[in-house]
């Protein structure tokens, strides 16, 4: 796993969601999609002692999807709403179950309309760049489970995805990954980039299938 030198970097907490999420020390978390115990949902962050810290749910609407981040009082932290008729795959996040804009927190797309490897920028509400200058990239395989979270359009990683799981994580879903956030980053923020990037590998995955499916169909005549 590669060495982030943002531990170095930050001496004050860098709060998107709020101070209470951030730590100065390194944390790895346990994400476990396709939970086996339903009423925890299908999507969870664990510590590594299977402790759950947060939750997700979701909720379509006409055509908009819509995820709601629970920590693990199942209090709303913030809501990320797809945005539909882009050119780029968008979704914008809000404070607590809010959609409204004063409580817009930040807005996530793709950096091009065709992507190969789909590279995710992040433009906080308090960047005035006309989306110039992302704040944050993400960048990596996510079916490799290597992405990575950069601070602006730098080499220095906040958090970072890898495959190694532990025992507990086993018994929590089908489906695990652990997640390493660097210290005095908003551990909510980097959870709420990780699902609307497993939410946008989803859609990716469904238009796929859709057009092998019509290609399998045009090829047998139909």
């Amino acid at each position: 796993m590669a060495e982030s030198s943002y531990a170095t970097m930050a001496n004050y907490p860098i709060a998107v969601i709020g101070s209470q999420y951030c730590t100065p020390n390194q944390v790895d978390v346990v994400i476990s999609r396709k939970v086996k115990k339903l009423r925890y949902g299908e999507f969870v962050v664990s510590d590594m002692n299977g402790n759950f810290m947060y939750k997700v749910k979701g909720t379509t609407f006409g055509w908009h999807d819509k995820r709601v981040i629970l920590d693990a009082a199942d209090n709303p932290l913030i809501t990320l709403k797809q945005k539909i008729l882009t050119e780029h795959s968008r979704w914008n996040a809000f404070k607590g179950e809010s959609t409204d804009d004063k409580d817009f927190l930040f807005t996530i797309k793709t950096t091009s309309t065709f992507q190969w490897k789909t590279k995710l920028a992040v433009f906080l509400a308090k960047n005035n760049s006309k989306e110039k200058n992302y704040d944050y990239l993400i960048k990596g395989s996510w079916s490799d489970r290597s992405c990575a979270i950069y601070a602006g359009d730098s080499s220095t990683i906040v958090a970072q995805m890898h495959k190694k799981i532990t025992d507990k994580s086993l018994l929590i879903g089908k489906d695990n990954f652990m997640m390493t956030m660097y210290p005095n980053i908003d551990q909510a923020f980097i959870v709420s980039l990780i699902v609307i990037r497993d939410a946008i590998n989803e859609a990716d995955a469904a238009v796929i299938g859709a057009a092998a499916d019509v290609g399998a169909a045009i090829g047998a005549g139909f």
